[in-house]
């Protein structure tokens, strides 16, 4: 078993052990949404995730996806990314990271920003009540796309 897939069965051993924590019923559809989005690096949309997973549950509905995803992101088991389109993206990945977002291909990069991270608030919001995350979405057009 080579270094990525010992993550992956790491990151499935995690989140089955999460949704015990939780009370989350571990069904066969939440753990094929889960593997499917741990497995990903594009960020996918439920209809995406719908469309890779028809390939081996091809009774999957959408409608089951995205109840699923909402699920689980409610949970904290996986991210919903924050994006400017109106199709949500979805995440595994857990830990601490930002996204650059290529405007015109829709490309989502992750990427490790640790003064951010580090840095203090802004004072005139340090009153404004419990900050419980701190990310950051950078949009650009990425070198695929300039002309």
């Amino acid at each position: 078993m080579d270094r990525s897939e010992h993550v992956l069965q790491e990151n499935y051993r995690e989140f089955e052990s999460a949704c015990r924590k939780v009370g989350l019923r571990l069904t066969h559809q939440r753990l094929e949404v889960f593997r499917e989005l741990a497995k990903s690096t594009d960020h996918p949309s439920a209809e995406i995730l719908h469309q890779r997973l028809r390939r081996t549950i091809p009774t999957l509905s959408l409608d089951t996806v995205y109840r699923t995803l909402a699920t689980l992101a409610g949970h904290g088991l996986i991210n919903k990314v924050d994006t400017i389109e109106s199709q949500a993206r979805f995440e595994a990945t857990m830990d601490r990271h930002h996204h650059l977002i290529c405007s015109r291909c829709k490309e989502i990069i992750d990427f490790h920003w640790h003064s951010i991270d580090a840095a203090p608030l802004p004072e005139e919001i340090k009153g404004w009540g419990r900050i419980e995350n701190k990310n950051v979405v950078v949009y650009g057009v990425c070198n695929k796309c300039l002309p």
